[in-house]
């Protein structure tokens, strides 16, 4: 799982294996977002989830399209 606290996605980087979902949890006072080309989570707010399955290997590079310099990127085996 990730946790969105402080401004930045905790770990940066998760490394999971094909298959796994993975949910995102926002721990921040402020709404944010989990966005690429393949994550669409919409606006998450305090407290709230979003979860994905990571069906495919490669690597999954995204951001917060309201903060953008808090980046991270899950690595699927």
């Amino acid at each position: 799982s990730v946790s969105i606290s402080n401004f930045s996605f905790n770990p940066s980087t998760l490394t999971v294996k094909v298959g796994t979902e993975v949910t995102f949890t926002n721990n921040d006072s402020t709404t944010h977002t989990v966005t690429s080309s393949d994550l669409d989570s919409g606006k998450i707010a305090s407290g709230e989830s979003y979860k994905h399955t990571f069906d495919q290997a490669g690597t999954f590079n995204y951001h917060c399209s309201i903060h953008t310099s808090m980046t991270g990127k899950v690595v699927v085996q």
